[in-house]
């Protein structure tokens, strides 16, 4: 048995920026975007390369180019893929369209999925190399 390389993580999701926080009482944007600070440096921490992609409009056009300008800059193997941009009906289109783009960018990718920025790690491990043997 051998041990792979850690997976190069995409971390997609909006930014705090865009988020109606109207739904979600008892967090705001500087709480939202702490608890995203904090989770990536936990993952760092545990030693998954992580590459932030936040989406500010729900533009799919606008996400598509960001999507496409960040993978061509940092070439990734899995995916995570945020509550906020999951869970928001608003982002339903955005979401299929980042989901099939993916899947066109980077044959093979895997996709993550949290419920919030504190579950990521767990959502990483089900799926990254990180540690797994083969």
């Amino acid at each position: 048995m051998t041990t792979t390389t850690a997976d190069t993580v995409l971390s997609l999701g909006m930014h705090p920026s865009a988020i109606d926080f109207s739904r979600y009482p008892g967090i705001d944007e500087s709480m939202l975007a702490a608890r995203i600070e904090a989770g990536e440096a936990a993952l760092c921490e545990a030693g998954f390369d992580i590459v932030p992609c936040r989406l500010t409009s729900d533009d799919p056009d606008d996400a598509e180019e960001k999507i496409r300008e960040t993978v061509a800059a940092h070439p990734v193997q899995v995916v995570v893929i945020g509550a906020g941009l999951r869970m928001a009906e608003e982002y339903t289109l955005l979401f299929e369209r980042a989901v099939n783009l993916l899947v066109d960018l980077v044959p093979g990718i895997r996709f993550c999925f949290n419920t919030s920025p504190d579950t990521t790690i767990d959502a990483l491990r089900r799926w990254a190399r990180r540690g797994r043997t083969r």
